[in-house]
């Protein structure tokens, strides 16, 4: 038997690392505490962000920090925020750009993050990034690249690890021009908490602007829960989180 802790025991007794990587007792934790009374509804998503989907699984090399990639921030909670977004995205009635946009950026949002902690501005190195690395995201995405799309994006990103309350004159600035991308990219953030070792830190509605944000909750518990198991089991990121979406019928 194992004698490292668990995520959760470290939380606890707040010693979490800089690097925080998933652990079978903290995945049965999870299951443990399901939210009672979660709401299971999801709209559908069309053919176009359901192959999307399968290219969230950003590559290493556009990682900061080599050692995130199978963290608590890495590539599956990269990929399931991906994935929430589109569903967010599609619930609040966004056309398919803009929808393509908040998967983007959702997809990329912690690309620039150096550790699993308080990483303050790392928003903004990645919105920086993103920008500059705008032709590669967009062209791995097979998507057309309107400037629109890319500003839209970077300000989301930039905005997504900054609470509304504290958005200066020149954040609500830029929030305007990108309100709903930014809404759905902070709320499916948001929703991919229920991987995160402490009770107090999973989802709040509180938080987000989004009205979708109740009724995908049992989506995004799922998301989590299915990934996770599978990964501490053997299962490598990527091919954890595409089963996790097969499963829900977000792909396939």
């Amino acid at each position: 038997m194992s004698t490292t802790p668990s995520l959760v025991e470290l939380a606890a007794r707040k010693e979490l690392p800089r690097h925080q990587f998933t652990d079978a007792e903290t995945v049965n934790w999870i299951a443990e505490h399901r939210p009672g009374q979660l709401i299971d509804g999801a709209p559908r998503l069309g053919p176009g962000i359901r192959r999307l989907l399968m290219r969230t699984a950003i590559p290493a090399v556009w990682l900061a920090e080599p050692r995130l990639h199978d963290s608590l921030h890495g590539v599956r909670h990269a990929m399931r925020t991906a994935a929430l977004a589109a569903l967010l995205a599609e619930a609040a009635g966004l056309d398919g750009q803009d929808t393509a946009t908040a998967v983007v950026a959702a997809a990329v949002h912690d690309c620039r993050r150096l550790h699993d902690k308080d990483d303050q501005g790392h928003g903004d190195r990645a919105a920086r990034w993103l920008t500059v690395n705008a032709e590669d995201v967009w062209g791995r995405f097979r998507l057309e690249m309107p400037p629109a799309a890319v500003r839209q994006a970077a300000v989301s990103v930039r905005l997504h690890d900054v609470p509304y309350p504290d958005f200066t004159p020149d954040d609500e600035t830029d929030y305007a021009t990108a309100r709903m991308v930014t809404d759905v990219v902070k709320a499916a953030d948001a929703l991919d908490r229920y991987r995160l070792p402490k009770l107090k830190w999973w989802p709040d509605v509180r938080h987000v602007r989004v009205d979708a944000f109740e009724e995908l909750k049992a989506v995004a518990f799922d998301l989590v829960l299915w990934s996770e198991a599978d990964h501490v089991t053997g299962t490598d990121s990527t091919s954890a989180v595409l089963k996790a979406f097969a499963r829900r019928e977000l792909i396939g």
